[in-house]
């Protein structure tokens, strides 16, 4: 976990892409959150707002410099803010940014983490493909 203040500010005037309340059967042998099950919303948050840009299949290429930098616990309620970064021939980068409110959605907000995730539009056979637009014609 880092050890540098976070001077992120929580993106009250967004609509996030994601809430979940965390439960136990997500935690790891610490007793909190597993990062795995972070890992995997944000890879969902992404892919949900990467599918405004491209309505067909996308994958995930990479997710770069993932730093936890504050537990969960059980009982947060985390929400996952994206924020498209940017759009090329057949990828889209997407922000993630991560938040956990304390007890239930009514304690104070902790930035939990971020993540730059970068999808790859794909056809059938998993070969990268232009970007559509939302009308279904190519960028």
């Amino acid at each position: 976990m880092s050890q540098t203040p976070d001077t992120t500010e929580y993106p009250a005037t967004q609509l996030p892409s994601i809430r979940q309340v965390m439960m136990p059967r997500d935690t790891n042998a610490l007793g909190t959150i597993f990062g795995g099950v972070i890992l995997s919303q944000i890879d969902l948050a992404a892919a949900i707002e990467a599918h405004k840009y491209h309505p067909a299949r996308i994958v995930t290429v990479s997710m770069d410099k993932v730093e936890f930098k504050a537990p969960v616990f059980v009982g947060d309620l985390v929400s996952f803010f994206t924020e498209k970064k940017r759009i090329g021939t057949t990828s889209i980068t997407v922000h993630v940014s991560v938040w956990a409110q304390r007890r239930f959605g009514g304690g104070r907000f902790v930035h939990v983490t971020e993540a730059d995730v970068t999808m790859v539009a794909v056809d059938d056979e998993m070969k990268p493909v232009p970007i559509l637009h939302p009308d279904g014609t190519k960028r």
